[in-house]
């Protein structure tokens, strides 16, 4: 029986690269006839892809890597081209037609970009073509972009209710100590909670790629609480995601989806959109919010940091600065300022003609932590 059928496939720059430099076609070889397989088994596929600036550095004869954003993005202009060549040709071998979607942060902040990329991936799996994304690295400046594709591919999935995301790396999952400094290291095959792992990949002594493990761990907790299941496996491994759908896994790491998941628009609100300020509340606010599932009053709040109009998407922190929540502001900055630690009465003299009591109602919210 077909357990899946819809996935999310994440492949990094170190996977791509060849030893000599510039693109390994032989695995992009691999990935196109394993994508086909899938495809074939009547599981849609959306392929998430980094290795633009390693395809570039190699057509000009780079042998480092630019320092300078300006010079990340040259590189990354005449990269681009030559990836999604090599996809196209590989995947006109077995039968299947790409297309690339080049996605910027800021293509996810704005609620309708979002939509419109969401409407468009949608299209390409009805029309049977194999969505290749990638961070569109040159027009992205430096506050806006994703940093790595990990993040960008939980964002993915939750934008077409993937069943699972699968990212490959160039380990066999998520292990006790890093493998590759300790030989006692052991997989652990199975992750409930993230938060208790998250020490295992602390500091820039990161596994892999870019980000390494802590942009791994930082993605399967976003596609999670989305609901979608997130394996980490061996770029080696490739082969064998075929035989997923029949409920066979290889060697790796399984993050099981949260009981309770983001959907729809809360989904964008937590992790696409970009917030314009943050509000500082209280431990009883903070029981109010994330245990009662109340709304936030103004009573609880003890200060705020940023400027913001009406309506805009502001975080909500706890006394120590961990986020706990997102959503609409129905105040100002200034006027939430003036509000702060009040009652509700009080409130509605000090800013007459206010419809609502709540600073930020349940229903334009959602609960992070």
């Amino acid at each position: 029986m077909n357990t899946l059928k819809r996935v999310v496939i994440k492949i990094g720059s170190h996977s791509l690269s060849s030893t000599t430099g510039g693109i390994n076609d032989a695995v992009i070889d691999r990935i196109a006839r394993t994508i086909t397989t899938l495809h074939n088994q009547g599981v849609e596929c959306v392929l998430v892809t980094s290795g633009a600036v390693a395809a570039g550095m190699s057509k000009l004869n780079l042998k480092e890597k630019p320092k300078d954003i300006t010079g990340k993005q040259a590189v990354a202009a005449v990269g681009q081209g030559i990836l999604i060549e090599k996809y196209s040709v590989f995947f006109e071998k077995y039968g299947l037609t790409c297309a690339q979607i080049l996605l910027s942060r800021i293509d996810l902040v704005e609620s309708a970009h979002y939509r419109n990329a969401q409407n468009t991936l949608e299209r390409l799996l009805k029309f049977g073509v194999i969505p290749i994304v990638n961070e569109n690295d040159t027009v992205a400046f430096e506050e806006l972009c994703f940093g790595d594709n990990d993040k960008l591919s939980a964002l993915v999935g939750g934008m077409i209710d993937s069943d699972m995301l699968i990212l490959l790396t160039d380990v066999d999952g998520l292990f006790t100590a890093n493998p590759m400094k300790n030989s006692n290291a052991e997989i652990i095959l199975r992750v409930d909670d993230i938060s208790k792992v998250k020490n295992l990949a602390d500091g820039a002594g990161s596994y892999v790629g870019t980000g390494g493990m802590v942009t791994k761990l930082q993605a399967a907790e976003i596609s999670t609480k989305f609901g979608i299941s997130t394996f980490l496996m061996n770029a080696a491994r490739l082969d064998e995601i075929v035989e997923m759908p029949k409920g066979i896994y290889p060697i790796g790491t399984m993050f099981p989806p949260c009981k309770h998941k983001l959907t729809g628009k809360k989904r964008w609100m937590a992790y696409a959109a970009l917030s314009m300020g943050t509000i500082i509340i209280d431990n009883g606010a903070q029981k109010a919010l994330t245990q009662e599932g109340k709304s936030l009053l103004a009573s609880g709040v003890t200060g705020i940091d940023g400027f913001w109009e009406r309506k805009d998407l502001i975080k909500i922190v706890n006394l120590n600065g961990e986020e706990i929540a997102r959503g609409f502001a129905e105040l100002s900055s200034e006027e939430t300022n003036r509000a702060k630690g009040l009652r509700s009465d009080e409130i509605l003299k000090l800013i007459p003609g206010l419809k609502s009591e709540e600073l930020v109602h349940r229903d334009n919210m959602t609960v992070i932590m």
